[in-house]
């Protein structure tokens, strides 16, 4: 196979630049979050239960973007140190709805302004109309391949 059918040029493709932007974004964030004893997954759990308080082990795996699996591991931890709590019996089938504790919200607090700090130095070299722009395109991509998009 010759260099030119090697396929999807890496140097300039949009979806190659936004894994490669996606990855520096969570090693970026995983770096600050390291001191506070968490992970990226771990606060988004957190921050997702701040704005949804009640979210099922399946709602909130989709939005931390992590199996059902995964996310009732962690649930466990976070509900053994104290930082959520779920009840014993489902109260309605058998969701089991989680809710931050203070110490959660203490901790997300601190969590909080860390990955803040990642995404200011990821936009400090934009402007306000560029930063717009950026997250007006980033949307209509998301909304393009979620509704099956296909540019026609």
């Amino acid at each position: 196979m010759s260099q030119n059918d090697a396929g999807v040029d890496l140097d300039k493709s949009l979806g190659y630049l936004l894994k490669e932007a996606s990855s520096a974004l969570r090693a970026a964030m995983e770096e600050v979050l390291r001191p506070l004893g968490m992970s990226v997954t771990h606060y988004s759990c957190l921050e997702l239960l701040a704005q949804r308080p009640g979210l099922s082990n399946s709602e909130l795996a989709r939005g931390a973007f992590v199996t059902r699996q995964s996310m009732n591991v962690l649930l466990q931890t976070l509900e053994r140190d104290g930082y959520v709590t779920r009840p014993e019996q489902a109260p309605v089938g058998k969701v089991l709805p989680a809710r931050l504790t203070p110490s959660g919200r203490r901790s997300l607090r601190k969590a909080t302004v860390a990955v803040r700090s990642v995404e200011v130095r990821m936009l400090a070299r934009m402007t306000e109309a560029e930063q717009s722009g950026a997250f007006r395109i980033l949307q209509s991509m998301v909304h393009s391949l979620r509704d099956g998009n296909d540019g026609a």
